[in-house]
C-alpha cells in the first residue's frame, strides 16, 4: 500500500491493517518455508508495509498519553 493512501487513514484503520500485514507475513513465511509460494520478495514488500504502518501509529500512541514510554523495553526504562 501507497504512503499517501496509508495517511489519509485513522488510528483504528490503521491497526486493522497492520494486524492484516502481520497475518499476510506469517502466511507467506509459512508457505515460503513449504515452497508453496515462490515470490520471496513479498515478504520484503510486506514488512515495509508493516514498518510504514507503525510508522504513522508512532506519534498517534505518543499524542495519547504515553509519552513515549510504551516503545522502551523493561531494560530501557529507569529505575524509580
Amino acid at each position: 500500500m501507497e504512503l499517501k493512501d496509508l495517511i489519509q487513514k485513522n488510528a483504528s484503520e490503521l491497526r486493522v491493517l497492520l494486524a492484516e500485514a502481520r497475518e499476510r507475513l506469517r502466511d507467506l513465511r509459512f508457505r515460503v518455508s513449504q515452497e508453496a509460494h515462490k515470490d520471496v520478495r513479498e515478504i520484503r514488500e510486506v514488512r515495509t508495509a508493516i514498518a510504514r504502518i507503525l510508522t504513522l501509529l508512532r506519534p498517534l500512541d505518543s499524542a495519547r498519553g504515553s509519552g513515549g514510554q510504551a516503545l522502551l523495553t523493561k531494560k530501557d526504562k529507569q529505575p524509580s
